[in-house]
């Protein structure tokens, strides 16, 4: 009888790839980030360190840097919100950040120039980057935090909402398009190992491909993506878009009623394909009508279009009893933080969340 002798690479790959995975559950199991939340507060996530504010060189950039407090001021203005039921997220540590991202990674944001590519604001790169980290990065980790805390709250409350998060550009390795942590990948190995999830649907409806998830699942059964975008914009990631399991290409010109009707269409086919046990929602606004970056052109997409939007995507989990997260990601005008709020209110009404708004108010 004779053996064949073992391939030595073969088991030093497969090595390589066990103790890679007992260091990342090793990481997420001592990680500070999921913590205990009492009921007086609603699972809506915000801190005031979400907001950049870096001597007007924010204003380089057509994102509206300032729209997570917005959000969060309308709601508290319009009286459906108290200011102290908001939960507000730990920052991500360097160590949280290791469970996605490579330490190359990380280290190249040490160096100013590249966090200006990241965040395309070239000014940026003339910057210490002790100021850069605290500016720019500081709040993007708050936002990680807030988008990995969001699935431990989904579980125990059926819903969460980061005002902030959907870093879609970003993967383990690079950043780009004003992402430059890859919160979307963390927060799903957060509910692998921390609360037992096996099975979860990203539900991408920002105007752009959201290539940065797409790149870090490429090869997980585990993880179903929807990805709703304009094909004729940004990132132009073709090898990308060979890992959406289900794409519904936006072309410019879609009226609001042609965009909600290929909705309707792919979340009955999301339904059918997969049974999720979490639904991420990347709720970008930028298809709304004037975004300068989502660029669906006229007609484009109302506010009531997103308002219906975001309803159905929360009905859709809503009647399968599956938790959900929205993420607030791009939208670049000032008017997208009022449409947001105006949505979750709507949410609310419909009761499908529940943070306190009156009925009598609908």
């Amino acid at each position: 009888m004779s053996t064949v002798p073992a391939n030595p690479s073969s088991i030093s790959s497969s090595t390589s790839t066990t103790d890679a995975e007992t260091l990342r559950r090793s990481r997420i199991l001592s990680s500070k980030l999921y913590f205990d939340v009492p009921l007086s507060k609603v699972p809506i996530i915000y801190s005031s360190s979400y907001d950049i504010a870096f001597l007007g060189l924010e204003k380089l950039h057509p994102f509206d840097s300032s729209k997570w407090g917005r959000i969060c001021r309308f709601l508290i203005l319009d009286g459906v919100l108290e200011k102290n039921r908001i939960i507000e997220p730990l920052e991500a540590s360097k160590d949280d950040l290791l469970v996605v991202h490579s330490e190359s990674y990380l280290n190249s944001l040490k160096t100013s120039l590249n966090v200006a590519i990241i965040i395309e604001v070239p000014p940026v790169a003339l910057l210490p980057n002790f100021l850069v980290q605290q500016k720019v990065l500081y709040p993007f980790r708050k936002q990680v935090g807030g988008t990995i805390l969001a699935a431990k709250l989904a579980k125990e409350r059926g819903w969460a909402i980061n005002v902030g998060g959907g870093f879609h550009h970003c993967c383990a390795g690079k950043g780009g398009g004003f992402c430059a942590y890859a919160d979307i990948s963390l927060c799903i190995h957060y509910a692998f190992i921390r609360l037992n999830i096996s099975r979860v649907m990203i539900i991408d409806l920002d105007a752009h491909q959201g290539n940065g998830h797409e790149m870090d699942f490429f090869d997980d059964r585990r993880v179903y993506i929807l990805d709703m975008y304009n094909p004729g914009i940004y990132p132009f990631d073709f090898e990308a878009r060979r890992y959406i399991d289900q794409q519904v290409e936006v072309v410019s010109g879609t009226t609001t009623d042609e965009y909600l009707a290929k909705l309707d269409e792919a979340l009955k086919v999301a339904g059918r394909m997969f049974d999720p046990e979490l639904v991420l929602y990347n709720a970008g606004t930028d298809i709304l009508d004037g975004d300068p970056l989502g660029r669906l052109k006229e007609p484009n997409i109302s506010p009531e279009g997103v308002t219906s939007r975001d309803e159905k995507v929360f009905r859709f989990a809503h009647e399968k009893k599956i938790p959900l997260i929205m993420l607030t990601s791009g939208g670049y005008m000032k008017s997208s933080a009022k449409v947001i709020s105006d949505s979750i209110v709507n949410l609310s009404r419909k009761c499908l969340i529940d943070i306190g708004v009156s009925r009598s108010r609908a």
